[in-house]
């Protein structure tokens, strides 16, 4: 048997304290976007970051994972869930995938495989996400995940100097079984 955390193109893996140098580019890559706009961090505050990370001890519920390429052994991007409600049955989650590494489909398979985690192992009923409305490629991703529309909070989000709607998606655990069956990855 292969992994739980392994899919063809991706493995999900815990944060090391050297992967610092990638987190920053992902902040940087983010910021690029316009999907975040944060003051810079130091070097130093990335590394005492990650270290913090590799660390820290896990909660089944909100964590954040790395996910790494496969066939190079890079890290490509993070994974994780973010807020969660154990009694409501909810979870939040984000993806992100550095800029050299987008179109490759290392997004939908590791939502995919922390999807699968938290539908089938966790046993939450319901996955949402929040997207910006201007990030397309974001919005295209979890509509072909399965993620549906449930609204739009106008103008909710200041960012780079000008409000920003945001898209409210989600995705039930039995529509994620009807989609995507453990033979898919």
């Amino acid at each position: 048997m292969t992994s739980f955390w392994m899919g063809k193109r991706v493995r999900l893996r815990g944060i090391e304290p050297d992967d610092w140098t990638a987190f920053m580019r992902f902040a940087a890559d983010e910021e690029r976007l316009g999907d975040l706009l944060h003051p810079p961090r130091s070097t130093e505050g990335y590394r005492v970051w990650a270290k913090e990370q590799a660390a820290a001890k896990p909660d089944s519920d909100c964590f954040q994972l790395a996910i790494e390429a496969v066939d190079t052994g890079e890290i490509v991007g993070a994974v994780g869930s973010h807020h969660a409600d154990p009694r409501g049955g909810w979870f939040e989650y984000g993806v992100t995938i550095g800029a050299e590494h987008r179109r490759k489909g290392y997004a939908a398979e590791a939502a995919v495989l922390l999807l699968r985690f938290m539908f089938d192992e966790q046993r939450y009923h319901k996955c949402q996400a929040r997207i910006f409305a201007h990030n397309e490629a974001s919005l295209a991703l979890h509509r072909r995940l399965g993620f549906v529309e449930e609204g739009r909070l106008r103008e909710f989000v200041f960012l780079a100097g000008g409000h920003h709607d945001l898209v409210m998606m989600g995705m039930l655990a039995d529509e994620f079984a009807q989609l995507h069956s453990m033979s898919g990855l």
